[in-house]
């Protein structure tokens, strides 16, 4: 076998077949490499998303991530690859989405329809009020763009002075509603912490399209106890892998987190549109192909990681 893909979902793999020229053999699985229970790599070069977890003694010649975001490849000694661009405007149309049902408690009006009651319904409008994008590369640079369509005022937080606005801490307290799209890296886990939001405005809605790490959810819980959160919507989680596991399983997850009015939770689906499924298909056969090839990525990910 030539290549095997972890993780493809129906309509991701179809993409994919469809592309393969007849004489690459592989393989394909829904599963995550745990979830198969897989000892041996079925092929030396492995395609993934974010929740496998590579096998430390795997004799692999390379992998491929389906994904933006690297941060799950980085110590790995194998070459790695991954897809830099294939779904910047879905993700900032999911995260624009998410944000507007916050801000109307689309929630709780889906919860009240069987009552037909509009008690405690009554939402805000987006226009002329203050979006805070962290995170102002590919996909913030989007959600940017979108946001002003919409007539809203956006300031930038990024480790890149020429793509900022302002500084964290003088977002913070001027924000009506905050959007995370950040990359992962070693020194920006649990960015949303508890002490960090507090310094935000009361009321505030919190969209997370990027990395779980960067909000840990018991704070957010706390946060949204206290009712200093607005609401959350969440794409992406803490410690995703298990997680995913664990409600394929149908075990019960984040319970004290759902109960709440105005959370929204998505299974890291931001991504998935028909558009970027043909790019994200069409880019990583370009990337598999190549490596068979040449033994190089071409897109490998990066010797260093920067937040952007």
């Amino acid at each position: 076998m030539d290549v095997f893909f972890y993780e493809a979902f129906a309509e991701e793999e179809a993409e994919l077949r469809a592309l393969l020229p007849a004489h690459i053999h592989a393989g394909f699985t829904r599963d995550t490499i745990q979830e198969t229970g897989h000892r041996q790599p079925p092929a030396p070069l492995i395609s993934i998303r974010t929740q496998s977890i590579i096998p430390p003694d795997w004799p692999l010649a390379g992998i491929v991530s389906r994904t933006t975001g690297y941060d799950h490849l980085i110590g790995l000694r194998v070459p790695c690859g991954y897809l830099p661009r294939y779904c910047a405007r879905a993700v900032a149309e999911q995260a624009i989405m998410l944000m507007l049902a916050l801000l109307r408690k689309l929630p709780a009006q889906i919860r009240q329809f069987d009552r037909f009651d509009r008690d405690g319904l009554t939402g805000t409008e987006c226009a002329g009020k203050n979006l805070l994008v962290v995170g102002a590369g590919n996909i913030g640079s989007e959600v940017v763009r979108l946001a002003r369509a919409l007539d809203m005022h956006v300031r930038r937080v990024d480790i890149l002075p020429e793509r900022a606005d302002v500084s964290l801490d003088e977002g913070l307290p001027w924000a009506d509603a905050i959007i995370c799209a950040m990359n992962l890296t070693p020194h920006n886990r649990g960015y949303f912490r508890y002490d960090v939001l507090r310094r935000a405005r009361r009321g505030v809605v919190l969209v997370n399209i990027a990395r779980g790490e960067f909000t840990p959810l018991t704070d957010l819980v706390r946060l949204l106890n206290e009712r200093h959160l607005g609401g959350v919507a969440l794409d992406v989680f803490e410690d995703e892998p298990h997680l995913a596991t664990a409600l394929r399983r149908g075990e019960p997850v984040l319970t004290e987190l759902r109960r709440h009015p105005n959370v929204i939770l998505t299974p890291h689906n931001a991504f998935n549109t028909r558009e970027a499924l043909q790019r994200k298909a069409a880019q990583t056969i370009e990337q598999v192909l190549e490596f068979l090839k040449t033994g190089q990525m071409r897109w490998p990910v990066p010797s260093s990681t920067t937040a952007a």
